[in-house]
């Protein structure tokens, strides 16, 4: 009898710790995990301004930001934000892009707030996306194929990003 009741109650533990670690099932809960991770990130980059999906899109549509992306050409191949340019061209020649504001992102924006903390050293302004390419789909946005046409596939970098939005296919 005692046996079976730690039978239960290690069962019970475990359905417990699976319900606590359970992934968010709606859009709107995965973005809440997104902001909630890239909040924690950002105290690894303080000095590095972070821009609202809903401004950088505004400042896209009006032809005043250049989207620059961290992610090596692996991930970049699965889906990028609308006219981004790779890391290494921005860099090749920062110049082109005057007046226009840079905004970094990669998956959910830990290495494009570092880069943009590399580069105000340097004394090139950049702002990063707040919860990255993740948090730009799920707000609702499009993503972009190599070929310039939209895709439903993101490049999550890894297990712990997986949060796609409703209808897209996950890659890493």
């Amino acid at each position: 009898m005692a046996r079976r009741t730690v039978l239960l109650l290690l069962l019970a533990l475990l359905a417990a710790l699976a319900g606590a670690c359970s992934r968010p099932a709606t859009d709107a809960g995965k973005l809440a995990a997104v902001y909630e991770m890239y909040d924690g990130y950002a105290k690894d980059f303080p000095g590095v301004e972070a821009i609202a999906v809903a401004e950088a899109r505004a400042l896209w549509d009006k032809g005043e930001a250049v989207f620059v992306d961290a992610r090596p050409e692996n991930e970049r191949a699965v889906s990028m934000l609308p006219g981004a340019v790779s890391q290494e061209a921005f860099l090749a020649d920062p110049g082109r892009f005057a007046g226009k504001t840079a905004i970094g992102y990669c998956t959910i924006s830990y290495r494009s707030g570092k880069l943009a903390e590399s580069l105000a050293g340097r004394g090139i302004p950049m702002r990063n996306l707040r919860g990255g390419i993740l948090a730009w789909a799920l707000e609702g946005n499009p993503v972009f194929g190599p070929d310039g046409r939209p895709v439903k596939a993101l490049h999550v970098y890894g297990a712990r990003w997986d949060y796609p939005p409703e209808g897209y296919v996950s890659v890493y």
